[in-house]
Parts: structure tokens; C-alpha cells; sequence
């Protein structure tokens, strides 16, 4: 049973991706029916969505990073059946899980972490990633190995969950999110922590505003993004930056998501 404390690991990167694997490892067994309940079922659309973002290509080479049980890489795979597609993970667990669920054979699922995937220097035409930036040891090592790995002009697809830009829906948001992830982790594990602590990384990532400057900033283009559950969950489609295409401002189309909160940040005194 994971008995770390989240709060004593979130802040330092190694000491993060200590915990996930320890995380993970144990909840590898159950982790695509809590991904499943926690979501009330919304998780493989959400998914679908986002594998809809991404452009027609040919024979493209894709990167799942922290791939888990394979869920995306899966998609990525019937989106380009004729692409190369691997998946990365840090948890041999996971790694078992995805490899046994593929039942083409044809997905590559790699040990590694994704801040290095040991891929060469724009190698990948597109990038993927479900609930993988708000759990990298630094999200600042994750964008900048994705840019180091995609061609230029490359795609990055990118779910996970999403922090208002307003204080208030911020408490509402991370509230709900304890309680709700705690509940099941005492269900499943007896111990609240062990999905409570989606919550506790919540707090610590940045809000959309800040999130999009941090893409900006980190050489993409913010291109697309769709807000699901209440703006509780975001799918965000990137594209590395190029003297032809400059990574801002962004002029974003917020598609129709499952939700009526609108992307721009609201205003608070």
C-alpha cells in the first residue's frame, strides 16, 4: 500500500517521479476503470477528442509519453494505422498492462521518462500525452524535450486536468476534485491519498492563462483547446514554433466541449 505523504514529494521534481511510480505501480491493476469512474465515464470521449484534434498525416511517427496501460497510444494507432507509433512510461507496471492490451503487436512501448525519452532530435512528427504535463517532475523538462523530439511544424496533443484562472472556481474546482478522488481512493486502495493527490498536483499547476504563456514561452504555438466537465478538464493541441509560424499571440478556437465555461480568464478584484 503507498504510504508516501503527496505534499512531501509534489514540490521536487525527483522526489515527484519517485512518487508517480510508486503511484502508479499500485494502481496499475485498477487504473483504467478509475480513469473510467472518476470521469463518470467521460474519460474515453475526452480521449477521442483529442486524437481528433490532430491533423491528416502520412506515415507520421508518434510519441505517447507516460503512456500507462496504452489508452491513447491505442487511438494513436487507429487515427495513422500507418504511422510508427510508441508509447513512453517510467512504470513497468503500466508498461505490462499497455503491451498485453495491444493486440496489433505493432505499438512500441518503451521504458523511460518522459523529460527523456532518448529519441533523436526531431525524429517525431507528433506528440501526445494523457494527464502526463500536471505529472512530470518539471514541466518545463517535459515541453522542452517535446519540442527537442518533434520536427519543426510538429503537433503536440496534450489532456489533462484544468485550473481556472478565477481564484474562487479554483477552490471550487480542487474541493470537488479532494473530495471526489479521496472517496474512491479509500473504496479501491483504503487510502484517499492515493487519488486525492490528483487535487494536490492540481494546485500546484498553473491556471490556463499561465499555461498557455508557459507553451508560448517554451517554443509552440498554442493552436487549439477544448475545456470538458464543467472546465474541470482541458485538451489542448500545440504546434512547435517555426520562423513561419511564430509560437504567439494565440488565436484559439474553444471548440464545443462538454462544458460552458469559456477559455479566457475571468476577472476577479
Amino acid at each position: 500500500m503507498l504510504k508516501l505523504e503527496p505534499k512531501n514529494y509534489l514540490t521536487d521534481a525527483d522526489r515527484k517521479r519517485t512518487f508517480n511510480t510508486a503511484l502508479f505501480t499500485e494502481v496499475a491493476p485498477r487504473y483504467d476503470m478509475i480513469t473510467r469512474l472518476l470521469s463518470f465515464g467521460r474519460d474515453r470521449v475526452w480521449k477521442d477528442r483529442l486524437i481528433a484534434m490532430l491533423p491528416a498525416l502520412h506515415k507520421p511517427v508518434c510519441l505517447d509519453l507516460a503512456c500507462g496501460t496504452g489508452d491513447l497510444t491505442r487511438r494513436l494507432l487507429a487515427r495513422y494505422p500507418e504511422g510508427h507509433v510508441m508509447g513512453i512510461d517510467r512504470t513497468e507496471a503500466m508498461l505490462e498492462r499497455a503491451r498485453a492490451s495491444d493486440s496489433t503487436k505493432r505499438i512500441q512501448f518503451l521504458f523511460g521518462d518522459m523529460e527523456r525519452t532518448a529519441r533523436p532530435d526531431q525524429s517525431v512528427d507528433v506528440v501526445t500525452g494523457g494527464y502526463a504535463l500536471r505529472n512530470a517532475g518539471s514541466l518545463s523538462g517535459v515541453l522542452a524535450e517535446t519540442r527537442r523530439v518533434l520536427r519543426p511544424g510538429g503537433y503536440a496533443g496534450f489532456l489533462d486536468f484544468s485550473k481556472s484562472d478565477c481564484r474562487g472556481v479554483q477552490r471550487w474546482q480542487l474541493g470537488l476534485l479532494k473530495l471526489w478522488g479521496s472517496c474512491w481512493g479509500w473504496l479501491l486502495h483504503r487510502n484517499p491519498k492515493v487519488y486525492g493527490y490528483i487535487a494536490d498536483s492540481l494546485a500546484l499547476y498553473p491556471a490556463r492563462r499561465e499555461l498557455a504563456s508557459r507553451f508560448r514561452h517554451a517554443g509552440f504555438k498554442l493552436e487549439y483547446r477544448q475545456l470538458f466537465f464543467g472546465g474541470m478538464v482541458e485538451a489542448v493541441r500545440l504546434r512547435r514554433a517555426t520562423d513561419d509560424l511564430p509560437s504567439g499571440p494565440e488565436t484559439l478556437d474553444t471548440g464545443s466541449g462538454d462544458t460552458d465555461e469559456q477559455s479566457g480568464a475571468c476577472k476577479t478584484p
